[in-house]
């Protein structure tokens, strides 16, 4: 069982509150799967609230009509140049990375 630190379950908790209120008016549109913020609590969940949160970041900045689309799981690790203080490395902020067999464009 993972234990997730108390900032992490601060952005859970938005996320949760995202899916409640905003989401049900704007509707779903994700061009992804999981969906932007599904993938956003399970980065914060795997990653914590700093890494996780650029991660979900460059997912939902990448979720537009100009974008990829299709099967995008959350990475099994960060990026080896990745650093605290690099925070823009823990993204993939282009959608070349996502097989061509699932992608939906």
């Amino acid at each position: 069982m993972t234990t997730v630190s108390f900032p992490a379950r601060i952005g859970l908790a938005l996320i949760w509150i995202y899916r409640h209120s905003l989401s049900l008016v704007m509707g779903r549109g994700c061009r992804y799967a999981p969906t932007c913020s599904d993938y956003t609590a399970q980065a914060l969940i795997r990653f914590g609230l700093w890494a996780g949160g650029w991660i979900g970041l460059a997912r939902i900045l990448r979720c537009n009509p100009w974008g990829a689309s299709g099967f995008d799981p959350i990475p099994d690790t960060l990026p080896a140049d990745a650093r605290w203080y690099l925070p823009w490395r823990y993204g993939q902020w282009r959608g070349d990375h996502i097989d061509a067999a699932t992608r939906l464009d």
